[in-house]
Protein backbone atom coordinates (compact mmCIF):
# COMPACT_ATOMS: atom_id res chain seq x y z
CA UNK A 1 0.00 0.00 0.00
CA UNK A 2 2.77 2.43 0.21
CA UNK A 3 4.10 3.87 -2.69
CA UNK A 4 5.37 6.80 -1.46
CA UNK A 5 8.20 8.73 -2.48
CA UNK A 6 9.60 12.31 -0.37
CA UNK A 7 11.69 14.58 -2.07
CA UNK A 8 14.04 16.11 1.15
CA UNK A 9 15.26 19.53 0.84
CA UNK A 10 17.82 21.36 2.23
CA UNK A 11 20.05 24.53 1.93
CA UNK A 12 22.13 24.07 0.22
CA UNK A 13 21.72 20.89 -1.18
CA UNK A 14 18.83 18.74 -1.73
CA UNK A 15 18.90 15.31 -1.15
CA UNK A 16 16.31 12.11 -0.97
CA UNK A 17 14.34 11.43 1.90
CA UNK A 18 13.94 7.91 1.15
CA UNK A 19 17.32 7.02 1.14
CA UNK A 20 16.79 3.43 2.69
CA UNK A 21 17.79 5.06 6.10
CA UNK A 22 14.34 3.77 7.39
CA UNK A 23 15.39 0.42 6.56
CA UNK A 24 18.37 0.29 9.03
CA UNK A 25 17.04 -0.91 12.64
CA UNK A 26 17.03 1.59 15.43
CA UNK A 27 19.48 1.46 18.66
CA UNK A 28 17.92 1.19 21.48
CA UNK A 29 21.38 0.81 23.51
CA UNK A 30 22.60 3.58 26.29
CA UNK A 31 24.75 6.82 25.31
CA UNK A 32 27.93 6.91 25.06
CA UNK A 33 29.53 8.91 27.62
CA UNK A 34 30.65 12.00 26.39
CA UNK A 35 34.16 12.39 24.46
CA UNK A 36 37.09 13.89 26.42
CA UNK A 37 38.64 16.33 24.30
CA UNK A 38 41.84 16.09 25.83
CA UNK A 39 42.85 12.97 24.29
CA UNK A 40 44.94 12.58 21.45
CA UNK A 41 44.18 13.85 17.99
CA UNK A 42 45.12 10.33 16.82
CA UNK A 43 42.15 8.72 19.57
CA UNK A 44 40.09 11.22 18.27
CA UNK A 45 40.46 10.21 14.87
CA UNK A 46 40.01 6.69 15.28
CA UNK A 47 36.55 7.10 17.52
CA UNK A 48 35.39 9.25 14.61
CA UNK A 49 36.51 6.66 12.18
CA UNK A 50 34.47 3.69 14.17
CA UNK A 51 31.63 6.15 14.09
CA UNK A 52 31.93 6.21 9.58
CA UNK A 53 32.05 9.79 10.47
CA UNK A 54 35.51 10.13 8.91
CA UNK A 55 36.03 8.37 5.76
CA UNK A 56 39.24 9.01 4.50
CA UNK A 57 39.93 8.62 0.51
CA UNK A 58 36.47 10.16 -0.12
CA UNK A 59 35.25 13.21 -1.13
CA UNK A 60 34.10 14.41 2.03
CA UNK A 61 37.47 14.05 3.93
CA UNK A 62 40.12 13.68 1.40
CA UNK A 63 43.17 14.51 3.71
CA UNK A 64 42.86 13.89 7.90
CA UNK A 65 40.84 16.51 9.22
CA UNK A 66 42.96 19.10 11.12
CA UNK A 67 42.76 19.03 15.13
CA UNK A 68 40.63 22.05 15.18
CA UNK A 69 37.82 20.57 12.78
CA UNK A 70 38.05 17.01 14.75
CA UNK A 71 37.13 19.11 17.61
CA UNK A 72 33.94 20.88 16.42
CA UNK A 73 33.05 17.37 14.79
CA UNK A 74 33.46 16.07 18.36
CA UNK A 75 31.29 18.91 19.48
CA UNK A 76 28.14 17.82 16.83
CA UNK A 77 29.08 14.23 17.94
CA UNK A 78 28.28 15.30 22.22
CA UNK A 79 25.42 17.25 21.25
CA UNK A 80 23.96 14.53 19.59
CA UNK A 81 24.99 12.21 22.70
CA UNK A 82 23.57 15.03 24.91
CA UNK A 83 19.86 15.04 23.25
CA UNK A 84 19.79 11.28 23.59
CA UNK A 85 21.37 9.77 20.16
CA UNK A 86 23.45 6.33 20.80
CA UNK A 87 26.55 5.64 18.76
CA UNK A 88 24.54 3.26 16.86
CA UNK A 89 22.85 5.95 15.91
CA UNK A 90 25.20 8.58 15.55
CA UNK A 91 26.65 5.67 12.58
CA UNK A 92 23.58 5.45 11.04
CA UNK A 93 23.14 9.50 10.81
CA UNK A 94 26.60 9.83 9.27
CA UNK A 95 25.28 7.07 7.13
CA UNK A 96 22.76 9.20 5.40
CA UNK A 97 23.74 12.12 5.50
CA UNK A 98 27.24 13.10 6.51
CA UNK A 99 27.04 16.64 5.68
CA UNK A 100 26.21 16.87 9.35
CA UNK A 101 29.32 16.45 10.39
CA UNK A 102 30.92 18.84 8.19
CA UNK A 103 33.26 20.68 10.41
CA UNK A 104 31.50 24.48 9.78
CA UNK A 105 27.69 22.20 10.18
CA UNK A 106 25.47 23.48 12.97
CA UNK A 107 22.43 21.14 13.68
CA UNK A 108 21.20 22.85 16.80
CA UNK A 109 18.93 25.30 14.85
CA UNK A 110 17.23 21.97 14.16
CA UNK A 111 16.87 20.89 17.18
CA UNK A 112 15.04 24.40 18.17
CA UNK A 113 12.64 23.82 15.71
CA UNK A 114 11.37 20.99 16.95
CA UNK A 115 11.46 22.34 20.41
CA UNK A 116 9.59 25.39 20.13
CA UNK A 117 7.92 25.31 16.29
CA UNK A 118 6.55 21.92 16.54
CA UNK A 119 6.25 21.77 20.28
CA UNK A 120 7.98 18.09 20.40
CA UNK A 121 9.37 16.04 23.37
CA UNK A 122 12.78 15.41 23.19
CA UNK A 123 11.93 11.82 22.93
CA UNK A 124 9.65 13.00 19.72
CA UNK A 125 12.37 14.63 18.41
CA UNK A 126 14.98 11.94 18.11
CA UNK A 127 11.98 9.27 16.60
CA UNK A 128 11.69 11.64 14.08
CA UNK A 129 15.05 12.17 13.40
CA UNK A 130 16.09 8.57 13.24
CA UNK A 131 13.08 8.12 11.16
CA UNK A 132 14.62 10.78 8.21
CA UNK A 133 18.04 11.45 9.24
CA UNK A 134 18.48 14.14 6.17
CA UNK A 135 15.90 16.61 8.30
CA UNK A 136 18.98 17.64 10.34
CA UNK A 137 20.47 18.59 6.54
CA UNK A 138 17.30 20.96 6.20
CA UNK A 139 17.44 24.63 6.23
CA UNK A 140 14.71 25.72 9.14
CA UNK A 141 14.16 29.35 7.48
CA UNK A 142 13.75 27.88 4.16
CA UNK A 143 12.38 24.38 4.52
CA UNK A 144 11.15 23.44 7.88
CA UNK A 145 9.43 25.93 9.09
CA UNK A 146 7.09 27.29 5.94
CA UNK A 147 6.71 23.63 5.28
CA UNK A 148 5.29 23.48 8.95
CA UNK A 149 3.13 26.48 8.58
CA UNK A 150 1.66 25.34 4.99
CA UNK A 151 0.90 21.82 6.76
CA UNK A 152 -1.21 23.37 9.73
CA UNK A 153 -2.82 25.74 6.85
CA UNK A 154 -3.94 22.33 5.85
CA UNK A 155 -5.56 21.15 8.85
CA UNK A 156 -2.85 18.15 9.26
CA UNK A 157 -2.15 18.02 12.81
CA UNK A 158 -0.23 16.06 14.93
CA UNK A 159 3.23 16.18 13.21
CA UNK A 160 5.19 16.01 16.33
CA UNK A 161 4.14 12.21 16.86
CA UNK A 162 7.47 10.14 15.34
CA UNK A 163 6.34 8.51 12.33
CA UNK A 164 7.61 7.91 9.21
CA UNK A 165 5.36 9.73 7.06
CA UNK A 166 5.40 13.00 10.00
CA UNK A 167 9.04 12.87 9.16
CA UNK A 168 9.43 12.93 5.50
CA UNK A 169 6.31 14.99 5.44
CA UNK A 170 8.02 18.02 7.75
CA UNK A 171 11.09 17.67 5.01
CA UNK A 172 9.21 18.07 1.92
CA UNK A 173 9.63 21.56 0.60
CA UNK A 174 5.91 24.04 0.63
CA UNK A 175 6.51 23.78 -3.36
CA UNK A 176 5.81 20.12 -3.55
CA UNK A 177 3.47 20.15 -1.12
CA UNK A 178 1.36 22.20 -3.57
CA UNK A 179 1.95 20.48 -6.60
CA UNK A 180 -0.06 17.50 -5.27
CA UNK A 181 -3.09 20.22 -3.87
CA UNK A 182 -3.15 22.14 -7.24
CA UNK A 183 -3.29 18.06 -8.85
CA UNK A 184 -6.95 18.01 -6.61
CA UNK A 185 -7.99 21.20 -7.93
CA UNK A 186 -6.98 20.29 -11.53
CA UNK A 187 -9.34 16.39 -11.45
CA UNK A 188 -12.31 18.79 -9.57
CA UNK A 189 -12.07 19.42 -5.90
CA UNK A 190 -12.44 23.14 -4.75
CA UNK A 191 -9.15 24.22 -2.36
CA UNK A 192 -11.27 23.69 0.54
CA UNK A 193 -11.99 20.01 -0.93
CA UNK A 194 -8.58 19.49 -1.87
CA UNK A 195 -7.41 20.64 1.87
CA UNK A 196 -9.67 18.50 3.42
CA UNK A 197 -8.44 15.48 1.07
CA UNK A 198 -4.94 15.93 1.93
CA UNK A 199 -6.12 16.33 5.70
CA UNK A 200 -7.71 13.05 5.46
CA UNK A 201 -5.18 11.31 3.74
CA UNK A 202 -1.48 12.84 3.85
CA UNK A 203 0.24 10.11 2.84
CA UNK A 204 -0.60 11.79 -0.76
CA UNK A 205 2.29 13.81 -0.27
CA UNK A 206 4.48 11.13 -1.12
CA UNK A 207 2.93 10.14 -4.12
CA UNK A 208 4.14 10.90 -7.93
CA UNK A 209 1.62 12.17 -9.80
CA UNK A 210 2.90 11.06 -13.05
CA UNK A 211 3.46 7.45 -11.96
CA UNK A 212 0.80 6.90 -9.10
CA UNK A 213 -1.92 10.14 -8.80
CA UNK A 214 -2.78 10.72 -12.42
CA UNK A 215 -2.71 6.76 -13.44
CA UNK A 216 -5.28 5.84 -10.86
CA UNK A 217 -7.86 8.64 -11.36
CA UNK A 218 -7.82 8.41 -15.18
CA UNK A 219 -8.74 4.51 -14.50
CA UNK A 220 -11.15 5.49 -11.80
CA UNK A 221 -13.18 8.08 -14.59
CA UNK A 222 -12.30 6.10 -17.60
CA UNK A 223 -11.58 2.49 -16.85
CA UNK A 224 -14.53 1.92 -14.05
CA UNK A 225 -16.60 4.85 -15.56
CA UNK A 226 -16.54 5.95 -11.24
CA UNK A 227 -17.15 9.68 -10.13
CA UNK A 228 -14.75 12.00 -8.45
CA UNK A 229 -17.51 12.49 -5.51
CA UNK A 230 -16.13 8.98 -4.94
CA UNK A 231 -12.45 9.40 -4.32
CA UNK A 232 -13.55 12.69 -2.28
CA UNK A 233 -15.51 10.11 0.23
CA UNK A 234 -12.52 7.52 -0.04
CA UNK A 235 -9.01 9.51 -0.83
CA UNK A 236 -7.22 6.38 0.32
CA UNK A 237 -7.87 4.87 -3.20
CA UNK A 238 -4.70 6.23 -3.78
CA UNK A 239 -2.82 4.33 -1.86
CA UNK A 240 -3.48 0.83 -3.43
CA UNK A 241 -1.57 -0.98 -6.27
CA UNK A 242 -3.16 -0.61 -9.86
CA UNK A 243 -1.60 -2.57 -11.51
CA UNK A 244 -1.98 -5.42 -8.27
CA UNK A 245 -5.65 -5.07 -6.67
CA UNK A 246 -7.69 -1.85 -8.20
CA UNK A 247 -7.54 -3.09 -11.47
CA UNK A 248 -8.08 -6.86 -11.20
CA UNK A 249 -11.16 -6.81 -8.39
CA UNK A 250 -12.54 -3.85 -10.88
CA UNK A 251 -12.46 -6.22 -14.00
CA UNK A 252 -13.79 -9.33 -11.47
CA UNK A 253 -16.67 -7.27 -10.19
CA UNK A 254 -17.05 -6.25 -13.99
CA UNK A 255 -17.37 -9.63 -14.74
CA UNK A 256 -20.61 -10.28 -12.92
CA UNK A 257 -21.70 -7.02 -13.01
CA UNK A 258 -21.69 -5.84 -9.48
CA UNK A 259 -21.27 -2.60 -8.11
CA UNK A 260 -20.05 -1.46 -4.72
CA UNK A 261 -18.25 1.85 -3.38
CA UNK A 262 -14.73 2.07 -3.57
CA UNK A 263 -13.87 1.35 0.01
CA UNK A 264 -15.94 -2.00 -0.03
CA UNK A 265 -14.08 -2.98 -3.46
CA UNK A 266 -10.44 -2.58 -2.36
CA UNK A 267 -10.26 -2.65 1.66
CA UNK A 268 -11.38 -6.47 1.99
CA UNK A 269 -9.16 -9.25 1.80
CA UNK A 270 -8.34 -11.00 -1.23
CA UNK A 271 -9.51 -14.50 0.80
CA UNK A 272 -12.80 -11.94 2.17
CA UNK A 273 -13.48 -10.45 -1.20
CA UNK A 274 -12.76 -13.05 -4.04
CA UNK A 275 -14.95 -15.62 -1.18
CA UNK A 276 -17.77 -13.12 -1.47
CA UNK A 277 -17.90 -12.32 -5.33
CA UNK A 278 -16.91 -15.87 -6.60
Amino acid sequence: LKEAMFICSSIPTTKNCFISATNIPFSSSPNPPFIRFHTSHRENLRYLKSLGIIKPGTKTYKTTPSPESLSQILSTVNFLNSQGFSQADITRIALVCDHVFSPEFNVESVFDFFKFDLAATPEETQGLILRCPQILESNVHFCLRPTLLYLKELDIGNLNLPTNLNAHLLNTRVDKLQEKVAFLQGIGCSYEESAKFCARFPAIFGYSIEHNLWPKYEYLVEGMKRDIEELKLFPQYFAFSLRNRIVPRHLHLKERNVIIPLKRMLLWSDQRFYAKWK
